[in-house]
């Protein structure tokens, strides 16, 4: 790769970068290309899977202010940029991976962290923005649904005592 081909390749990794939510760094060695091309359909459009050579990855990176990821380039590289929601990201790498052992997870970088194979493991297994706006919603739900409750609960004991106690003078008289 000539000089200015290698320029142009670093200035369109470094927008990637600097445009990602997260980074994903995998090993790709064994996948076929029809694999590589069902993996990239499954991402989905806000999610690009990217094959370079670690060396201009690096400095792309570097050139972004991302630091940290020089132990995880080792070896053939692909990194997955995303966009939006990083841990569905995460989720269909590993899912992916458990299908095809040919793809290794390596790391990742995401809101400023630097996660080993291990960290990026973890984020797939954290909820979901939706979800947990879905469990947030459910909640407010539920504790309105209590105070509703515990206010209209006042009110019809104070009825029943006055009705009783009106039967009990019934009785009396």
């Amino acid at each position: 790769m000539k000089r200015p081909e290698k320029e142009a390749v670093i200035a369109q990794l470094t927008d990637k970068f600097r445009g990602a939510d997260a980074i994903y760094l995998t090993e790709y060695r064994g996948l076929t290309v029809p694999q590589i091309s069902e993996l990239r359909e499954k991402l989905g459009r806000d999610t690009s899977y990217t094959v370079a050579k670690n060396t201009l990855i690096r400095i792309a990176a570097k050139e972004a202010g991302v630091e940290g990821l020089d132990e995880i380039l080792a070896g053939p590289t692909a990194v997955t940029f995303v966009k939006g929601d990083f841990i569905e990201a995460a989720k269909t790498l590993r899912d992916f991976a458990k299908t095809n052992k040919a793809l290794i997870i390596k790391g990742g970088f995401a809101d400023g962290t630097v996660y080993d194979a291990e960290g990026a493991k973890k984020l797939a297994d954290l909820k979901s923005r939706p979800q947990l706006l879905a469990e947030f919603a459910g909640d407010i739900k539920a504790t309105m649904s209590k105070a509703a409750y515990l206010f209209n609960a006042l009110p019809t004991k104070a009825v029943r005592t006055i009705d009783a106690l009106r039967e009990k003078q019934e009785k009396a008289a």
